[in-house]
């Protein structure tokens, strides 16, 4: 401060004899050309005399102020520092693997940091160092140590922010300007004996991931060596990726279904070196759905159960898996592989998709990076809101039939209850009801199945159809109670309680609802996919592309038909052909989606019927039917394809290469209570946009062909000659 004043009394004369000259040569100037220049208000200096006291008070005040709090700010700061400096070095010293030397030298550096004056730069000198640090080092048999990277003493160390990344202060005495050039780690000199290793295997998980280095007494005295730095200096992070999870996959698949399994080799097919890996959140490698609720119920063989597999209806024997596990490649050596292949990650689930960065997050914390990803999902069985609210003890004894687990599960229990009842009358209610009532009779069980509309696939099947399949669902052993709306479940005295609507009440061991399927998008918030609000599922354009590089396959994928019109499929040859036209838009084929799946149901070796298009009640139907033979049942038609997965015989080059034979005669339309066999056509603006064959098989091309072409037809009856439903 008093500098300051000191300078402003020599400067300010000379401001006023500069200023005093300049009015003088402005006077000077305005006579020489006769004006007088407009003077203005003659400015005081603040040194000035008389009158201008004040503004130099102004000035030293000001200028104290700043002063002041500059200094207040500096006394703060330094103080704070040498706080933060003792706390750490009090830290230091408290830690288990000090040896006493290196505590003592701590202590001594706390010792005269709290005696001398901190300086405002927390740093130690080299004289410091030296004067805190000679005890140690004279000890140390090795004054140069030889390391990799500069070694950090904690006994130097006057601030560091987070304990557990590497030290922000080094050892002074690793400086250019103090010590010899450092060599590379493994040059250790010949007279020279190797330091202590720093980090053992016993020390505690901070010490693995602090970069600070500590050896112990006896280690320094009894021998030396360079320390380890590359063990100890590696953090280990908490979201590392498991071992047999690959960091990459050009080509990922998530879920592990017949939808995926169907894109992986057709990908394989276009692209011999694919890399292609599945992602399931079931422990089993992909497998088909179809026999878990047909043929697996009817073998003979106990085994069956664990080993799945099974006897088609054409007697032959094969695994409900698409390919034996050696089929597949180790997800740990995908990227090692020379020509590619197909790996299975199984047990872990999607739970987050990053678009724009391509990568996926999995349930254990893994994140997988893509080129092209295809979502495979499927859809979770739906479940009675009465069921869900009536508790833990009536959701234990319910099943939701979809898995592998659950036919294990269920045909376990059907063993061992009284009485099993299942909800629903679709596809799947009813084929279960179908199996599980063969086996009433042999195992003593009561098996009842109900649902509200009025025969068995009221849904699908017109209602004359569906009462005679109602009829042969009784056969079957099976107690069908219809226009049965669930009012309420309980559970009293170790019995179910179904009661309905209308009043009626059942008692049953153990409940099978079969209501539906609820399409899986979990992952449309995360990857900002359209999710179709009146179908449901990834909304997808006809190629099943959802975005650049994402396509939707199978159950989970709400297509448009250029046909048929925005629709979405729950069944098995869909979420073949899907997966497979999926499988070659990934590789650059870019195809629309303008294949008619099919479907079928099988209520036993001996009525099935095969379905194609919009099959619903609710249309006008036409109906023609013929006797049965012996060769039309689904046994039969399996012999006959060879195949019990009646898609699998089907390829898009036969439809519409096949033709039919004229040489049947018209038949009449036939109403009668027997329906061996025939051909069902549903209309909307008469043209025929749903076919159902009943117990017709190997016919699915002719019918695909029909709605292909989307004619209106004025008579059905000539249309019926195509499928030969009046040969022997």
């Amino acid at each position: 401060m008093f500098k300051c004043k000191t300078v402003w009394n020599k400067l300010a004369p000379l401001a006023r004899a500069s200023s005093t000259l300049c009015l003088q040569n402005a006077r000077k100037s305005a006579l020489r050309h006769g004006r007088r220049l407009e003077m203005v208000q003659k400015a005081q200096m603040s040194s000035g005399p008389a009158g201008g006291g004040g503004e130099n008070t102004l000035y030293y005040v000001l200028i104290g102020a700043t002063c002041l709090g500059a200094g207040v700010y500096a006394y703060r700061t330094v103080s704070e520092d040498k706080d933060r400096y003792n706390e750490r070095m009090t830290e230091i010293v408290s830690r288990p693997k000090q040896g006493p030397q290196a505590a003592e030298a701590v202590a001594e550096v706390v010792a005269e940091s709290k005696e001398e004056p901190v300086a405002e730069e927390p740093t130690l000198t080299e004289a410091d160092v030296e004067s805190t640090e000679s005890e140690p080092i004279a000890e140390a048999p090795v004054t140069k140590p030889i390391v990799e990277e500069p070694v950090t003493e904690p006994t130097v160390q006057a601030s560091i922010p987070e304990p557990t990344v590497e030290s922000p202060i080094r050892e002074p005495v690793v400086e250019a300007s103090v010590i010899e050039p450092v060599a590379e780690a493994p040059a250790v000199t010949q007279n020279e004996e190797p330091l202590a290793p720093v980090v053992e295997s016993e020390t505690e998980p901070t010490a693995v991931i602090i970069a600070e280095h500590v050896p112990e007494a006896s280690s320094v005295s009894e021998s030396a060596a360079v320390p380890k730095a590359a063990p100890a200096a590696e953090p280990v992070e908490p979201t590392a990726a498991p071992s047999d999870v690959p960091e990459h996959a050009p080509y990922l698949l998530i879920g592990g279904g017949t939808a995926s399994f169907a894109a992986a080799r057709s990908i394989r097919a276009r692209d011999p070196g694919a890399r292609v890996l599945i992602v399931t959140e079931e422990s089993d490698l992909p497998y088909m759905r179809p026999p878990l609720s047909k043929e697996l119920w009817f073998s003979d063989d106990p085994k069956a159960i664990e080993t799945l597999h099974f006897k088609q209806w054409n007697g032959k024997e094969r695994s409900i898996y698409f390919q034996p596990p050696s089929f597949y490649v180790s997800p740990a050596d995908l990227a090692k592989v020379e020509n590619g292949g197909v790996a299975v990650l199984t047990g872990r689930k999607v739970v987050h998709m990053d678009v724009r960065g391509n990568k996926v997050k999995l349930s254990d914390g893994a994140e997988i990076s893509y080129e092209k990803c295809l979502i495979a999902t499927g859809g979770v069985p739906r479940n009675l809101q009465v069921i869900e609210r009536a508790g833990e003890e009536v959701m234990k004894r319910t099943t939701l039939f979809r898995k592998i687990e659950d036919f294990r599960s269920l045909e376990k229990i059907s063993g061992e209850v009284k009485s099993i009842i299942i909800i629903g009358g679709g596809f799947l209610g009813s084929e279960l009801a179908c199996a599980l009532g063969r086996r009433s009779t042999d195992v003593g069980l009561e098996v009842i199945q109900m649902f509200p509309e009025k025969g068995n696939m009221g849904k699908v099947l017109p209602e004359y159809l569906s009462n005679w399949t109602t009829e042969k669902v009784r056969k079957e052993g099976v107690s069908v109670i219809t226009d049965a709306v669930v009012k309420n479940v309980t559970y009293k005295n170790d019995k179910l309680e179904i009661k309905l609507k209308d009043g009626r009440l059942f008692k049953t061991d153990h409940i099978v609802a079969a209501v539906g399927l609820e399409p899986s998008v979990d992952l449309a918030k995360s990857a900002g996919l359209e999710v179709d609000s009146d179908f449901g599922g990834y909304r997808v354009n006809a190629e099943l592309q959802a975005c650049s590089n994402i396509w939707v396959a199978g159950d989970a994928a709400c297509f448009y038909d250029i046909k048929l019109g925005r629709r979405r499929v729950e069944h098995h040859d869909h979420a073949v052909v899907s997966g497979r036209l999926a499988g070659e838009n990934m590789t650059g084929a870019s195809k629309p989606y303008w294949h008619q799946s099919m479907f079928w149901s099988d209520l036993g070796p001996d009525v099935g019927y095969e379905a194609i298009g919009i099959v619903d009640s609710s249309l006008p139907t036409v109906g023609v039917f013929a006797k049965a033979t012996a060769k039309d049942t689904p046994k039969a038609a399996t012999e006959q394809s060879g195949t019990g997965i009646r898609s699998e015989s089907e390829t898009e080059a036969v439809a519409g290469a096949l033709k039919a034979k004229t040489t049947a005669t018209p038949p009449p339309i036939q109403q009668k209570e027997d329906y061996g066999k025939g051909v069902i056509f549903y209309l909307r603006d008469q043209v025929v946009v749903g076919i159902v064959l009943w117990n017709v098989f190997n016919r699915m091309p002719i019918a695909r062909k029909i709605i292909k072409d989307g004619e209106q037809h004025a008579d059905l009856n000539e249309v019926a000659k195509l499928f030969n439903i009046h040969e022997d």
